[in-house]
């Protein structure tokens, strides 16, 4: 681990918040990633699966959390199992938790190793009535690789195929889309690690350099700076591609009079940032640059406003839309005449501004969260308002990142600079 010792009390509630929303006689389990390989012997980077790291703080593989609340034995309640290390072990991948540490970090006072997973856990399934199993429900997720948590459940469907079955991911939604201040002070982290990186490209961008240049000026200040990298795969675009939403390639040089698109993010302690800034690679935009720049930070800035108790991501997301509406019919982009006559389920504006305005934003960076749900204090949600108008090669992305109080929003990226003049500034010191 990067990043400094977490105070095991933010597990500790995160569990205790849990075991509360079980049915009786209950156990629910999970399970730690799988370390994904390449090919032939390679593998890539351990990333802990979010809902175990809420509940543990374990970031290590072949972790199994099993949480009991009704053991009638206390010390059963709460187990954690994780890797037996060996010599070979520690001299091929290096050191591993040992029992007392797993304590420690956890706040879980029972701990064995993995390998004795199955010799705890079957008296303990047997004595239970419902088993709360883990899958991935984010209506956005990928399903072309199997899980460990998948393959546990159709294990333990096979081998105990009369107990009553129930899902995890409708209480952790619930759980993980308020933060706690614990878990926005580490969300504050990742913005700070963020706006360091920022600041240094502002004095490294200019015509001639390599849209992959930049992404290592990121990735060197994420990691000198404690965190893992970053918390997704960085989008530098520049030119017509910053009307590409997902970008990736970051393969192009930098011409001068084009607009840059960075769209970047550290991971610290698993929680994440999730920032845009649109720059011009001469450090000076152009007028029509300027005028759509404004355009959207005019956007943005009113969409931060509706970010408060109460509102839903429906409404939230329909009044942003008469926003961008209204700037892009005043931009030229849009007639009024035929924006009045649009078929509704074909608005005009999705040309120009095709994805939404805001994501829960914490252990996952796009985080759980019901999109029902109405706003409350605690939650964590991007601001990411967009005009992309390809014909002229104009893409334009301002993202911050907002936690939503009783008492108003409080923008964690403020510092990091998005006024167009501030940047101009920063871009020829």
């Amino acid at each position: 681990m990067k990043y400094s010792k977490i105070d095991s009390r933010l597990f500790v509630k995160n569990r205790q918040r849990f075991s509360k929303q079980l049915k009786p006689n209950s156990i629910a389990i999970f399970n730690a990633n799988d370390v994904m390989p390449t090919s032939a012997d390679g593998n890539h980077p351990f990333v802990q699966q979010t809902d175990t790291f809420y509940l543990s703080g374990i970031d290590q593989e072949e972790t199994v959390l099993v949480i009991c609340p009704d053991a009638p034995d206390r010390k059963q309640r709460e187990i954690l199992f994780v890797r037996e290390t060996n010599e070979q072990i520690a001299t091929w991948e290096g050191y591993k938790f040992t029992k007392a540490e797993a304590q420690e970090i956890s706040g879980i006072q029972t701990v064995h190793w993995t390998n004795e997973l199955n010799t705890i856990l079957r008296p303990l399934i047997i004595e239970s009535e419902h088993i709360y199993l883990n899958t991935n429900e984010h209506l956005r997720a990928p399903d072309m690789v199997e899980t460990r948590d998948m393959r546990f459940l159709k294990w333990c469907r096979q081998t105990f195929p009369l107990h009553h079955y129930e899902r995890v991911a409708p209480i952790m939604n619930r759980l993980r889309a308020v933060k706690s201040p614990a878990e926005i002070e580490l969300i504050k982290t990742a913005c700070g690690i963020t706006e360091k990186a920022f600041r240094r490209l502002l004095g490294f961008i200019k015509p001639g350099v390599w849209e992959y240049e930049i992404e290592a000026e990121i990735v060197h200040e994420f990691m000198r700076n404690r965190s893992r990298g970053p918390a997704y795969e960085t989008i530098v675009a520049s030119g017509i591609d910053a009307c590409t939403l997902h970008y990736v390639k970051n393969d192009k040089q930098c011409q001068k009079g084009d607009l840059v698109l960075i769209d970047f993010g550290a991971e610290f302690a698993n929680y994440a940032a999730d920032v845009t800034r649109t720059l011009p690679v001469n450090g000076k935009f152009s007028k029509r640059q300027k005028e759509v720049y404004n355009a959207v930070l005019k956007i943005q800035k009113a969409a931060i406003k509706l970010l408060k108790p109460g509102n839903t991501l429906e409404k939230y997301q329909d009044a942003v839309v008469k926003l961008m509406q209204a700037e892009l019919i005043r931009l030229g982009v849009l007639k009024k005449a035929d924006v009045k006559k649009q078929p509704k389920d074909a608005p005009l504006y999705k040309t120009f501004f095709p994805h939404g305005t805001s994501h829960h934003l914490g252990l996952d960076v796009h985080d759980y969260g019901d999109r029902h749900r109405k706003f409350a204090s605690g939650m964590v949600f991007t601001c990411e308002p967009g005009i992309y108008i390809r014909d002229e090669a104009i893409g334009v992305r301002i993202e911050n990142n907002i936690l939503i109080t009783s008492k108003g929003q409080v923008d964690l990226t403020k510092s990091i600079p998005r006024e167009a003049e501030e940047i101009e500034d920063l871009m020829n010191k």
